[in-house]
């Protein structure tokens, strides 16, 4: 844990819906609160991230520390291919993320991906993504119903910073429908599910560290994000 004399501030991308809230229905820049809560466990400060369309040099010269959460799926475009018939995209949230992380890397922030996340790493690194997974694997066990997680066992490699984290084996909350399909250049698989769907990724050398399920679930189990914490702190020592 980081002292509380200095604690590092964490950017948390958000959304930008239609929201309901008190008397209000309105476009809003929303997030589930599991992240500010995992982030504030984790000992870091939670700075939340509206996807704006300018900004990206000054946001990242601010945090000691980014996350790039889950959401809507990244336009097709940018990997090559058309959308398919279940694709739902948010274009200005991926110009805005994909600029911001541009940056972010850039400045040598430690950065954490998830589920969108990651595959926002894996296409800014020039990979492509399955749209559909249960096209490709005949089930739907890693989204099984609208608003519902899967539980998957992920197996992470031996000598990652994944598994030095969080050891060689992990049970995991899930809930996606695309996942990576051919690796970014400079990005390496370290973590996978049974049925051979890549659940983490990261780069050598530095904190970029990408799972596709959602660690903000389980909040009796932050190590991801104090992992990053404690990493953006070793900016302010």
């Amino acid at each position: 844990m980081v002292s509380n004399v200095s604690r590092p501030l964490i950017g948390l991308t958000t959304y930008l819906e239609r929201t309901s809230f008190g008397v209000w229905e309105t476009e809003a820049a929303v997030l589930h609160g599991q992240y500010v809560e995992a982030v504030t466990r984790a000992g870091g400060v939670p700075v939340l991230l509206p996807p704006i369309g300018f900004g990206h040099a000054e946001l990242a010269a601010a945090l000691d520390g980014l996350v790039l959460v889950g959401g809507a799926d990244i336009e097709p475009s940018r990997y090559g291919q058309e959308a398919h018939p279940t694709t739902v995209t948010r274009p200005a949230r991926d110009a805005f993320e994909f600029g911001l992380l541009d940056r972010a890397l850039a400045d040598g922030l430690p950065v954490l991906g998830v589920c969108r996340g990651m595959e926002v790493l894996n296409v800014a690194f020039g990979g492509t993504l399955t749209q559909h997974l249960p096209e490709r694997l005949g089930t739907s066990d890693h989204q099984p119903a609208v608003a519902t997680f899967g539980m998957t066992d992920v197996r992470l490699a031996e000598g990652s910073r994944a598994a030095e984290i969080l050891g060689g084996q992990t049970k995991c909350r899930c809930y996606h429908h695309q996942a990576v399909d051919r690796l970014g250049e400079g990005l390496q698989a370290v973590g996978w599910a049974a049925d051979g769907t890549i659940e983490a990724v990261e780069t050598p050398g530095r904190f970029v560290l990408g799972v596709q399920w959602h660690p903000e679930q389980d909040l009796d189990d932050f190590r991801l994000f104090a992992a990053l914490v404690a990493e953006a702190g070793k900016g302010k020592a």
